[in-house]
């Protein structure tokens, strides 16, 4: 991975994206940075056979509607276009992202719809059978 931050400028406002890499899951990220806070994130993972899957992104509540978003998103794009060709990438996305992904050409597929349910204790069930060992 490049190692380089670049600087964007939106409404006399300046953050940074800096690239990193987990060790964890082969994950590799951008930050987006001002003052010294982070206020966005955006992930990628190399999957078999020449498969590129985008994950998360998320931009901090105060700074959406910023420019941050994007930019994430454009180094993200040209990091990949530059360092990956010839790979195929695929991303699962919220509504109000569709549009940015459908400008760089993918093609929208199904439909996924976000559930949720919090994790409450079963009174019948206090635990597995098997023991569980290290």
């Amino acid at each position: 991975m490049i190692c380089i931050s670049i600087h964007y400028l939106w409404r006399q406002q300046v953050h940074t994206i800096t690239p990193f890499r987990s060790n964890a899951q082969g994950l590799q990220g951008w930050l987006a940075i001002e003052d010294g806070q982070t206020v966005g994130h955006i992930f990628m993972q190399l999957e078999p056979d020449r498969r590129i899957k985008f994950l998360d992104a998320w931009v901090h509540p105060n700074r959406r509607r910023h420019g941050v978003f994007r930019s994430l998103w454009e180094t993200r794009w040209l990091y990949i276009t530059n360092t990956y060709p010839d790979h195929v990438v695929y991303a699962w996305c919220l509504p109000e992202s569709l549009p940015l992904l459908l400008e760089k050409g993918f093609h929208a597929g199904d439909t996924c719809t976000y559930v949720e349910r919090k994790i409450t204790p079963d009174p019948c069930k206090t635990g597995p059978t098997v023991p569980i060992t290290c």
